[in-house]
């Protein structure tokens, strides 16, 4: 779709596709081998999205076939770090934050070198700046994408994109009904621990906000930080340090 996320040239078309990154949570952190499997092989799969995609207009066709722009990112940022109880707001989650789009990026372009290979570079290849500086060929002239995932990382379970949490528990209103969603990963290990409760869902529905609870242990208030609780220079910070590799 002709979205904002990614630049386009006149007619390009925005393919994105996201990783959910706390599907590679394992008892030593990240499996940085899987998400790199992974996302070599969703490049590929957006890849082929440009084949076998129909297009209203020509023009549309061509521009998206010409430059094969495709746009792979992430989501589920926040819940990795809470659930490797790492406040989203320090040092450590920018550089854990830092190393996932790194790797995100290289594992995207040697999926695009290796398609190059297989079945030619796209058609602007000569004409792009990678050609300029001498880089290998490329199937697709862009390859990652940090987008919002808003809608998709709620049918995942997982929180969006690269942003800290919303809240810990909300009210949603949906066709006149009130429903109290309570973040999955804090509802886990509430319920492991001993400390879930009724009252503790309704306090929080309220406030949306634990590092203030005087009821939640003091790892459990670090790790679980909400947007609303992080200075506005943590917000940039890890979107300063995402950018770098994108």
């Amino acid at each position: 779709n002709p979205c904002g996320e990614v630049p386009l040239l006149p007619y390009e078309s925005c393919n994105l596709g996201s990783v959910n990154l706390a599907r590679f949570l394992g008892p030593d952190g990240i499996d940085w081998e899987a998400l790199r499997a992974v996302v070599e092989m969703a490049v590929r799969f957006l890849d082929d999205v440009i084949d076998v995609s129909r297009y209203p207009i020509r023009e549309l066709e061509t521009a998206a076939r010409e430059s094969r722009k495709v746009g792979l990112g992430i989501m589920g940022l926040a819940e990795v770090l809470a659930a490797l109880g790492i406040p989203y707001d320090s040092d450590e989650a920018v550089r854990l934050g830092r190393r996932v789009a790194r790797e995100l990026r290289m594992a995207a372009r040697r999926a695009s070198v290796e398609l190059a290979a297989e079945r030619g570079p796209f058609p602007l290849f000569a004409e792009s700046v990678f050609a300029a500086k001498g880089m290998p060929p490329l199937r697709n002239a862009q390859l990652t994408a940090i987008a919002p995932t808003g809608t998709i990382s709620l049918i995942a379970g997982t929180t969006s994109g690269i942003e800290p949490m919303f809240a810990l528990a909300y009210a949603r209103r949906v066709l006149g009904r009130r429903l109290v969603q309570v973040n999955p990963l804090f509802e886990r290990i509430a319920r492991e621990r001993g400390f879930y409760s009724d009252e503790l869902v309704a306090e929080l529905a309220r406030t949306g906000s634990a590092r203030t609870h005087p009821g939640l242990p003091p790892d459990v208030r670090r790790a679980f930080v909400t947007a609303m609780e992080i200075a506005p220079e943590w917000h940039l910070r890890m979107q300063a340090a995402i950018q770098r590799e994108v």
